[in-house]
């Protein structure tokens, strides 16, 4: 039986899961695409409830299209859509953590994911004020990271693995690979970069160089899991 009533309660769940408090009360979230739902199953995620639009084609509950579509976050709709119930690691695992504090930015949290599997980080490690990993927006920068890096919530360096190190920009020794043993990346938003305390904190202050003042946490964290990496990677 095809849903066709916005009201339904399997729909009300989903755009309630929209809200944070909402996502940290009931442990879940959203995620949208064939795209995202397939990297979800290739990781092994099963989903605690999967809606697809009507003759589709897509597994799921059938909903009339402009239903589905009202309850999608993105500005085309979606025709599949599905409710996980969220994956937090025990604990910041390395050898290669990225931790990340006071971003804000859901994009930024969700293209860190990204690079993090890209470069073959062994977790995600997220401290004080940073987005929600599982947000929409989050989620779906992430391209079905969020599914693959393991996601840990630590406070600050001393609950992170192997050595500390501080990315502040044009600070400390000139970040460069391969990281010689375990290690956790620390980096701060773009604007206030890392507290004072948690820079001093550290085992050790590295930078990037570059030719303009600062990057974005997004750009700064990929381009330093690079350098960690690279020799690595052949």
């Amino acid at each position: 039986m095809t849903i066709t009533s916005p009201h339904n309660e399997g729909l009300k769940t989903v755009r309630r899961l929209r809200r944070a408090p909402e996502r940290a009360r009931r442990g879940a979230f959203v995620a949208e695409g064939e795209d995202l739902l397939a990297a979800a199953d290739a990781a092994g995620w099963a989903p605690l409830r999967r809606f697809a639009a009507a003759g589709s084609g897509l597994l799921g509950d059938a909903v009339a299209p402009e239903v589905l579509a009202g309850v999608s976050t993105l500005g085309s709709g979606t025709r599949a859509l599905a409710v996980y119930e969220q994956r937090w690691a025990p604990a910041p695992a390395g050898p290669l953590c990225v931790h990340l504090h006071g971003v804000r930015d859901p994009g930024n949290v969700g293209t860190v994911l990204r690079a993090a599997v890209a470069f073959g980080a062994a977790s995600v490690s997220l401290g004080p004020g940073c987005a929600d990993p599982f947000g929409p927006k989050a989620v779906r920068v992430s391209m079905g990271a969020v599914f693959t890096v393991p996601v840990a919530r630590a406070p600050g360096p001393a609950a992170l693995p192997g050595r500390t190190v501080a990315l502040v920009s044009g600070r400390g020794e000139l970040l460069a690979g391969p990281a010689a043993g375990p290690v956790s990346l620390l980096v701060g938003a773009e604007r206030d970069g890392l507290p004072d305390d948690v820079v001093a904190a550290c085992d050790a202050v590295a930078h990037v160089p570059i030719a303009s003042e600062s990057l974005n946490a997004a750009m700064a964290a990929t381009v330093a899991l690079y350098e960690l990496t690279r020799m690595a990677r052949g």
